[in-house]
């Protein structure tokens, strides 16, 4: 359906979590939609140094798509001091040394919107860029379960998972339970650009310049690695099934010089991990607008709200089961 076809709504809105009052934008269906059952709701969670609005504006408003096509009410979140505190041991991030309880904000705008827009609370998705990759992460080690696993939530979970220009901290780096021990039933989508300056595609420290700014240090596995985890979080251990995405013919040019890969860790009964590779591209999000040029290329086969809705559809199928 096409964007402009179906009215949405944006708005600004608050929460009070862990004895702080904390800001989000909501971009809805139109009112003749926005308050029927079942809807999910996608919670994003910008990158460092980034707000809410600038990071709408830095993805073109992709995910905005979500709401114009009845999919989901998306919901930024804005950081303190614009950072997350992820589990990094190695953060020295304002959010880190004042201790702020993101985990409580993510849970209170759950339930405000379950109550105020009828969201269903076993189909929440999480997306994540660079530090908000990292703290979706923390969130699936700390707030993600399995779906439908009681007739209600007693504490508001996250069902699905997108995880883009960020990759696991090692065993030793992580402040969270570091296992891939399998009993999880989450869909996960890790997005990493092969040529990422900030978060290094095949593991290992950040540059120094990149610790210096950002103020993080640490060991990360590489982004095949950080997928694998997941998956084996899932119960998959079979090896994955790669193919090249096929942008579709509109977006073809010869110009497009960051073409994508997807690697589908599958088996049966399981919730599946995808890894989608950005060769040549940077610390960006998929999608159509690209980034600035010093962040490097980005990928344009498939786009953020498009690997959202593949998410969901996981998620869906989970639920089912």
């Amino acid at each position: 359906m096409p964007e402009s076809s179906t009215p949405r709504t944006a708005s600004d809105d608050h929460v009070d979590a862990a004895g702080r009052r904390r800001t989000f934008t909501v971009v809805a269906p139109g009112a003749s939609s926005s308050h029927l059952p079942g809807r999910a709701l996608v919670l994003v969670f910008h990158g460092s140094k980034q707000t809410a609005a600038a990071h709408r504006a830095f993805t073109g408003r992709a995910l905005d798509t979500l709401a114009a096509d009845g999919t989901a009410v998306v919901a930024y979140l804005d950081g303190h001091r614009g950072n997350w505190n992820d589990a990094r041991r190695a953060s020295s991030l304002p959010a880190r040394l004042e201790n702020i309880d993101d985990v409580a904000f993510a849970r209170a705008v759950i339930e405000r919107l379950v109550s105020t827009h009828g969201i269903d609370p076993h189909r929440v998705i999480a997306v994540g860029y660079s530090n908000g990759g990292q703290m979706v992460m923390r969130l699936l080690h700390e707030t993600g379960g399995p779906a439908r696993s009681t007739p209600a939530l007693t504490t508001p979970t996250i069902a699905g998972a997108i995880v883009i220009a960020a990759t696991m901290p090692d065993a030793d780096g992580f402040l969270g339970d570091f296992s891939d021990a399998p009993g999880h039933r989450i869909p996960v989508a890790v997005v990493a650009g092969t040529a990422d300056r900030i978060v290094p595609f095949g593991g290992g420290r950040m540059a120094r310049w990149a610790r210096t700014v950002f103020r993080v240090d640490g060991t990360a596995l590489s982004a095949p690695e950080t997928a694998a985890y997941f998956a084996r979080r899932n119960g998959i251990t079979a090896s994955p099934v790669e193919r090249t995405v096929n942008a579709p013919a509109p977006r073809r040019r010869r110009r497009d010089r960051a073409p994508m890969r997807r690697a589908d860790f599958r088996a049966d009964g399981r919730a599946p991990v995808t890894l989608f590779t950005v060769d040549g591209g940077g610390h960006t999000v998929p999608g159509p607008k690209r980034a600035p040029a010093l962040l490097g290329r980005t990928g344009r086969a498939i786009g953020v709200a498009e690997i959202v809705r593949e998410v969901l559809g996981s998620v869906d199928a989970v639920l089912s089961r």
